[in-house]
């Protein structure tokens, strides 16, 4: 049996395989006979079904029976008085919070509007993707060059707070909504990262464009390399990765670099439609397992194996569609995956409108890698794993009062880590603050333009810190899972 969204529609509403602000997509399912040696076992299973369609039908009419009861005596006989809209709206939460889902959730109308807007060519707040993650909302990937990513943020930082307030027992939809707001406002987050101490991030929400593909050529060893970053699967991705793709062909590139560090999904249609541009023709691109344990599968319409060398390039802010892709080049077309293990999602939801505004976004699918693999909680693995400079993974600096000498603690040690990633060695990264480290922060201080050489970390010395490590990051120079897939590629193309 073969899926393809571009068939004619046998599910409605709106699939999602992303985590909770991800973009989505409608799904059908082509039609297809039925397999004539399973007939007679249906036939046999019919009546079996009946009863017990029966049976769940009793129990369901009890329980809505129950629940009117309960909300009948809520309303009428409970000492305040309630208000009746949001205990309604609470049994709905409650419900679908009932299912342990990150990635399930009701939307009253507030919510599925500000949902909607997410979906649209840009929308305002931090750029992030988020999920929750046991009952903690998570960082799931800030979106490149965004807001959230400038302020230092990264793959797995917890949400504690929302400018002081709490963020226990909220839903994930509650904390999106506090996060967000009007570009030039600014939002602080009290995150935890790791077993470091929480730390407060300011960061300035801005209007964030859904740009997802970019790309450029690199030299490497004699041969032009063609490095092609997705950083969503939106509805419009499939043709600008088509446009770019052949832009890249046609400037003669040895080899190519598919790039979805980051990337935090999107719709389905779009990576299935970029597997027919770069999966080998009559491979499986993605498979799709109902609650039946049925599957079906897409299948790669390419004509030809392209006749250059392809490398994915994957982190563990690669999420869900970014993992079908990776899975795809993995599995069905042999290809190396270089960086670190994925996010791990493997559940598509189904967004559908409930008639006043609200909407029900519900986990109803999983899907499978090429191989029939599902990586939910697992990750696609790359073929040659590389970790990036220590400093990529450090912490935002931002402690509560100036470190000097004899100060200890987790600031200290985040502060050293910096000072050795920027190149001033503190000669220890424990987080004890002694006269060494005293001699790189002056160090480091010279060297900056308006800085006293103080060797203790004041509060402009930590925003230049902060400002300075981020260059080093982003510099691409310092991209080491980049430098290695450059490498490979152009070793294959020989």
């Amino acid at each position: 049996m073969k899926w393809k969204t571009k068939a004619a529609a046998a599910v409605t509403g709106a699939v999602l395989v992303a985590g909770a602000g991800g973009v989505f997509a409608g799904m059908s399912i082509k039609d297809t006979e039925e397999d004539p040696s399973r007939s007679a076992s249906n036939a046999n299973n019919q009546v079996e079904n009946i009863e017990q369609s029966e049976e769940s039908s009793e129990a369901a009419e009890a329980g809505m029976e129950k629940i009117e009861q309960v909300y009948q005596m809520i309303n009428e006989q409970y000492v305040e008085d309630v208000d009746e809209k949001q205990l309604l709206e609470g049994a709905l939460e409650g419900m679908v919070k009932e299912l342990d889902d990150p990635h399930s959730a009701y939307m009253d109308q507030e919510t599925a509007n500000e949902f909607s807007q997410s979906l649209e060519s840009s929308f305002e707040g931090i750029g992030a993707e988020v999920s929750m993650v046991d009952d903690i909302v998570t960082i799931v990937s800030p979106f490149r060059d965004s807001p959230a990513e400038e302020a230092g943020l990264q793959p797995n930082d917890q949400i504690l707070k929302v400018d002081g307030e709490s963020t226990e027992g909220d839903s994930l939809n509650e904390t999106v909504l506090k996060i967000r707001g009007e570009k030039g406002s600014n939002v602080t987050l009290t995150v935890q990262r790791g077993s470091s101490d929480p730390f407060e991030v300011e960061v300035e929400r801005d209007e964030i464009p859904v740009e997802t593909v970019r790309s450029e050529t690199i030299e490497e060893n004699g041969q032009t390399i063609g490095h092609l970053e997705l950083t969503s699967f939106s509805e419009s991705t499939a043709e600008e990765f088509e446009e770019h793709l052949t832009k890249l062909e046609e400037e003669g590139m040895n080899g190519l670099i598919v790039d979805v560090r980051g990337n935090p999904g999107g719709f389905l249609n779009s990576v299935e439609d970029i597997g027919d541009l770069i999966i080998p023709g009559g491979e499986p691109v993605v498979q799709i397992e109902d609650p039946n344990g049925e599957t079906v599968r897409s299948i790669s319409k390419l004509d030809e194996r392209k006749d250059y060398p392809i490398v994915g390039l994957i982190d563990e802010g690669s999420v869900s569609a970014s993992e079908i892709l990776a899975a795809a080049l993995k599995e069905a077309g042999g290809y190396d995956l270089v960086g670190e293990t994925t996010y791990g999602k493997g559940t598509v939801q189904q967004s559908m409108q409930l008639g006043d505004g609200s909407e029900l976004k519900l986990s109803m699918f999983k899907w499978l890698t090429s191989d029939g693999n599902w990586i939910n909680e697992e990750g696609v693995e790359p073929t040659i794993e590389v970790r990036q400079p220590e400093y990529f993974y450090s912490a935002v600096l931002a402690p509560e009062e100036e470190l000097k000498q004899e100060s200890v603690g987790e600031q200290v040690k985040i502060a050293q880590q910096m000072l050795e990633g920027l190149g001033h060695d503190p000669g220890r990264t424990d987080g004890y603050f002694d006269e060494q480290t005293a001699e790189a922060v002056a160090s480091f201080q010279a060297a900056e333009e308006d800085l006293d050489e103080t060797g203790i970390i004041d509060e402009e010395t930590v925003s230049r810190l902060n400002q300075d490590l981020l260059e080093l990051i982003r510099d691409p120079e310092n991209d080491k899972q980049l430098e290695k897939a450059l490498e490979v590629v152009s070793e294959q193309t020989s």
